[in-house]
């Protein structure tokens, strides 16, 4: 049936899609752009992508296939390499004895389906998917994982039984083509396609590791090439411009690289270990820009708050968490949206992350002396009207801080601390004078990262009684018969049951009875005066929001519970 002959555009007049009108002005910049009249219909907005599918299907006789909701058969994906893969727009879903069941952006390409028949040398049975949908499946089962063993394997073989002489890798690695380059692009390859934050690269006694942190979890990869890790380590201190002959000591440095696209920068910490040296490296990806605040997942309430905090001409706000849970990502996103023609920003890093036009950010460097007090000082002469100031880290800092927050400056600024109330109260006991504070603090978040559950292998569960009640003793309403969702592990989130993360945040709001108590430096009448506050919501609260609406997992719910010190409450807690 797939030979059969269509013209498009005609059957999806006739089948009133579309309109004449709307064919010719399509046929009319098709001749123009080049592009299929199929693609240029949907990039005009006169048929949706999935509808116009579809109705190709129905008039070749053949299946829609919704991929993110269909179990491809990962074995038989190989069938295909990645080059073809790509080549064609065709991921292989499925092998049965007598047939291949592939999923095509267009069947209607007579030679492209030729050619994948003359591949596979059995009987092809086509279907039709989203072009999207068929590239984000090549980048999820296309893994570099049996490519990395294989170059660890060339590159073992090249190094010889021999120790090997630094000098003499030196020489080699200028090579694009030496092993050791192609087994890191290949890692950075794989790290890029799984959206990883970090790679880490650990000697062991008899293995090698790689491992790379997904959505807050590493996942690993050993390799009995132990040797290699000299040669990487190498390789990626000479592209930082480190001491290559230097292995007792820390080294920090950073470089950029180019992965499928997207322009990656790459911050290399590595660590003297008891087999060699550990690497880590922070992967940022530049690609993909600052993400909007509407963007992050904010509760609508808290955003909104945030906003009107932002609209401030003067005074500080905070945004704490541990490390990793996102506070810079939150604190761009709001220079993003901060950023005019009409006023100065100057930040203050260690180090820059993400470059934004128009702002003048500054690079920290202790060993030269110029940390985060001595810059913020010459900040303060540049006539900034905001300053980002990247972490309060001591009481010199925090002073300065909050005297420019008094003197017409808005300052944002991060802190490590558990939660929003207990912030306030941190930063006098750095240093600062309470009254400072009380006089310059308007407001603090509190931010964790949490997993959302798969949409592709989630299931209802129900909570048990007593989880209910711990619940509900939370919410403070009834609960009644609601279910929660679990994610069954699947292909789409290489069977985790979790796909990407989600942030949950606090807002604290200082009314006068909290700054009242914050000048007297009472703790236990702050606390009262902030979890009385009617803007008061939370991590807690937060997490059980995102969990009642199925985002996020009672898993989940359980660890933000103990980070933030509730686990008494938990279900079975002490």
């Amino acid at each position: 049936m797939l030979r059969k002959k269509i013209r498009l555009g005609d059957l999806l007049v006739e089948g009133n899609v579309i309109t004449e009108e709307q064919l010719m002005d399509a046929l009319k910049q098709q001749k123009s752009t080049g592009q299929r009249l199929g693609s240029m219909l949907v990039n005009l907005g006169y048929v949706g992508e999935e509808q116009l599918l579809k109705f190709l299907a129905q008039q070749l006789e053949i299946d829609y296939i919704d991929l993110p909701n269909f179990k491809v058969n990962e074995a038989a994906v190989p069938l295909l390499s990645e080059i073809q893969a790509r080549r064609f727009r065709t991921l292989v879903i499925d092998e049965k004895e007598d047939s291949i069941l592939i999923a095509m952006a267009d069947p209607t390409d007579l030679n492209r389906y030729d050619q994948i028949q003359a591949i596979l040398k059995k009987p092809v049975k086509a279907s039709v998917a989203k072009e999207a949908d068929i590239i984000r499946n090549i980048d999820l089962f296309y893994r570099k994982t049996n490519e990395i063993s294989s170059l660890a394997e060339e590159l073992e073989g090249e190094l010889g039984t021999e120790e090997f002489e630094l000098p003499t890798l030196a020489d080699t690695t200028d090579s694009d083509e030496a092993p050791v380059a192609k087994l890191l692009q290949s890692v950075f390859e794989e790290a890029v396609q799984l959206q990883a934050s970090d790679v880490h690269i650990e000697p062991d006694k008899d293995v090698l590791r790689i491992r790379l942190r997904v959505d807050g979890s590493l996942q690993e990869q050993v390799m009995k090439e132990k040797r290699i890790a000299s040669a990487l380590v190498l390789r990626l201190k000479l592209m930082c411009g480190l001491d290559i002959s230097e292995k007792r000591k820390p080294q920090d440095g950073r470089f950029n690289v180019k992965v499928r696209g997207h322009n990656v920068d790459v911050r290399l910490s590595t660590m003297p270990v008891q087999y060699g040296e550990s690497v880590v490296m922070r992967l940022l990806d530049q690609t993909s820009g600052i993400i909007r605040l509407d963007d992050i997942g904010m509760d609508p309430g808290v955003l909104a708050q945030f906003r009107q905090l932002l609209r401030s001409q003067h005074g500080m706000i905070l945004v704490t968490g541990p490390t990793g849970s996102g506070k810079t990502t939150t604190l761009y996103s709001a220079l993003s949206e901060l950023n005019q023609p009409e006023k100065k920003i100057i930040t203050i890093e260690d180090p820059v992350e993400y470059y934004l036009s128009r702002v003048n950010q500054v690079q920290v460097n202790n060993k030269i002396g110029l940390d985060f007090a001595k810059v913020l000082r010459s900040v303060l002469r540049q006539d900034p009207d905001i300053v980002l100031v990247g972490e309060m880290r001591d009481q010199e800092t925090a002073e300065i801080g909050l005297r420019a927050a008094m003197t017409g400056h808005l300052v944002l600024s991060t802190l490590h601390t558990n939660d929003s109330i207990s912030s306030a109260l941190r930063l006098a006991d750095m240093g600062a004078e309470p009254y400072l504070v009380a006089s310059a603090l308007r407001g603090v978040i509190a931010q964790r990262l949490v997993k959302k559950v798969c949409l592709h292998c989630a299931k209802d569960i129900a909570a048990d009684p007593q989880e209910h009640a711990w619940l509900e003793s939370i919410k403070g309403v009834k609960l009644a018969d609601s279910t929660f969702k679990m994610g069954d592990g699947c292909t789409q989130c290489n069977n985790t049951g979790y796909r990407g993360r989600i942030a949950i945040q606090e807002m604290l709001v200082l009314d006068d009875s909290m700054l009242s108590a914050l000048r007297r430096h009472d703790v236990d009448e702050f606390n009262k005066a902030a979890k009385a506050s009617p803007f008061y919501s939370s991590l807690l609260d937060s997490v059980v929001k995102l969990a009642l609406k199925g985002s996020t997992s009672l898993e989940e719910v359980y660890r933000i519970g103990e980070t933030v010190e509730e686990t008494d409450l938990l279900p079975g807690g002490e």
